[in-house]
């Protein structure tokens, strides 16, 4: 019988390791490659044939979801399972729209994320209920649009960063970005979201759930 071959990527050796065990104790046939980095991963992925990818999105080379989208441009078939610290209401939507196949937090059980991979693996999607409502409530466009979803991806992106405390200048090294852009992130921020300081952005995503 064909094997399926995984590849997950994750910087945390440990997490890898765990999600690794849980995969080849739960499922037959299965083969499991790691890698630490984005570049890593997609070095992989150029090199062997692979048939699902589980990847974090929180990755301290490149942002899951600028990885997500070229994976997703190079390999249009390839499934994506998208592993996040953060539960749906973050990034859930923006992450399936952009083309992944399923969203597992890191905080579900063992046996949702085996779930998610033996769904993935056969051609299907994985979205768990909360994030099913919101998906639906997002496409059909009828529900009153909360001011951080007219964002785009890297304002998004710019928006939780300053709602978690971080400075302009430490956003753009983050990003690797000029102070200069993230600045101008920042503006675009505050005009759509109808905001003036960034205490107010950091009360409002608390206030929504979007930061601890």
């Amino acid at each position: 019988m064909h094997s399926h071959k995984v590849l997950l990527v994750d910087d945390h050796a440990v997490v890898r390791r765990g999600l690794r065990s849980v995969l080849e104790d739960e499922l037959a046939n299965i083969e499991v490659a790691e890698a630490g980095t984005a570049r890593e991963g997609i070095e992989y992925l150029r090199h062997h044939k692979t048939d699902a990818l589980i990847l974090d999105i929180g990755l301290p080379d490149r942002n899951g979801l600028d990885v997500l989208k070229s994976v997703h441009s190079e390999w249009p078939e390839l499934p994506v399972l998208i592993l996040s610290m953060f539960d749906e209401s973050q990034y859930g939507v923006r992450m399936i729209k952009a083309g992944a196949a399923g969203y597992v937090t890191k905080a579900s059980a063992p046996e949702n994320f085996v779930a998610a991979v033996r769904k993935i693996l056969g051609g299907g999607r994985y979205i768990s209920s909360k994030l099913g409502e919101r998906l639906a409530a997002n496409l059909s466009g009828h529900f009153a649009e909360e001011p951080y979803e007219v964002l785009s991806d890297r304002e998004y992106q710019v928006f939780l960063m300053i709602a978690s405390g971080k400075t302009v200048s430490e956003i753009a090294d983050e990003l690797c970005l000029s102070v200069k852009t993230v600045s101008t992130h920042r503006g675009h921020v505050l005009q759509k979201t109808n905001m003036k300081t960034n205490a107010e952005i950091t009360h409002y995503a608390f206030f929504k759930g979007l930061v601890q």
